[in-house]
């Protein structure tokens, strides 16, 4: 897959998932916006990709915060200005809160959906607007496995993963006439700490074998986005190594 001069948007790149996703469009030859909230975190990862062997793109920060409407604005109004220009916008930015939904304030009810959800759908509208000019464009969100399944007291984190998917296939329906695709993926257990920490039967609950990493996220970005897969749209692709298929008995 190639993205030579491919013009990608990242949010929320400064770690985990959305660094991945960034490092590896750059390696394939785009160039990578990392819209991050997190300075230090944005610059580092920005810097990274333009030392890194493996870059045949480049990289360029730009301080994000996804929760302020206007700040959203503003990013798309700098890469329009800039290189005139969209072609994929990943909308992976999010945060969660575990809190008991008898005493999960209405603040951060606001703050989690504000973030996870409302960024979404203006990130998503933003960009249309650039990319409706060229006829094509793609664009991938975020999800999770909690959209479908739940731990206690993860109620505002699910309702804004669940509203992604409902968000995602009612764009594709609606964007779709201008050449847009909207897609969403539904991670499932990513580890970004340490790998080598995890238990044996951390790993046996997967089909797959094995506890996923963020690449394994950033691979399935590129096939969404790769321009001879545009008879796919309105989708979720869950990546989740099959554990939330395999049924699991207590002992």
């Amino acid at each position: 897959m190639t993205f030579t001069d491919n013009i990608v948007i990242v949010t929320g790149a400064g770690n985990g998932i959305g660094r991945a996703v960034a490092t590896l469009y750059a390696a394939n030859g785009a160039h990578v916006i990392i819209a991050e909230r997190n300075r230090e975190a944005g610059e580092a990862v920005a810097q990274a990709i333009q030392a890194s062997t493996a870059t045949t793109g480049s990289a360029t920060f730009h301080q994000t915060d996804v929760s302020q409407p206007h700040e959203i604005e503003q990013l798309m109004d700098m890469v329009d200005a800039r290189w005139g220009r969209l072609d994929v916008l990943i909308n992976n930015a999010g945060l969660s809160t575990w809190e008991s939904p008898y005493e999960l304030p209405v603040e951060a009810w606001d703050h989690i959906l504000n973030t996870n959800l409302r960024s979404v759908f203006l990130g998503s509208r933003e960009a249309a607007k650039i990319m409706k000019r060229q006829g094509k464009g793609a664009i991938v969100n975020l999800s999770s496995s909690r959209a479908h399944m739940s731990e206690p007291n993860s109620e505002a984190y699910a309702a804004s993963k669940g509203g992604i998917l409902a968000l995602t296939h009612a764009l594709a329906v609606s964007l779709g006439p201008d050449g847009i695709r909207v897609n969403a993926i539904s991670p499932g257990w990513i580890e970004n700490g340490d790998y080598s920490a995890l238990r044996p039967e951390d790993h046996a609950q997967h089909p797959a074998g094995r506890v996923g990493v963020p690449d394994d996220i950033a691979r399935a970005c590129l096939f969404l986005t790769q321009k001879d897969n545009d008879f796919i749209t309105g989708t979720e692709l869950i990546v989740d190594g099959g554990m939330t298929r395999k049924m699991i008995y207590l002992p």
